[in-house]
């Protein structure tokens, strides 16, 4: 059973916007993909005008595919105003 390793980047709609609260659904999204808690690790990045985007890393089954499902749900929360899969590797060892 193969690991991948992939980092989704979500933009909230406003820097009003709880990082926090968001973080946390931005996990159960993953979650609810994997099937399990994985392993994840978030970097907070600021854009501008105190806008914050969240960056986070997460550990997946390679055989549960593109790990795009992620993005597109992130996508239909109403305090999201976009997100994307930036990076998907596969883990060694």
């Amino acid at each position: 059973m193969a690991k991948a390793i992939a980092t989704v980047k979500v933009m909230p709609d406003s820097p009003e916007t709880s990082i926090e609260e968001l973080e946390k659904k931005v996990k159960k999204v993953i979650y609810d993909f994997t099937g399990e808690e994985v392993e994840t690790k978030t970097e907070i990045i600021p854009v501008a005008f105190g806008l914050k985007a969240i960056s986070m890393i997460f550990v997946m089954d390679e055989n549960l595919g593109s790990p795009d499902p992620v993005a597109e749900k992130l996508e239909e929360l109403e305090e999201v105003n976009s997100a994307e899969i930036v990076d998907v590797r596969r883990a060694l060892g």
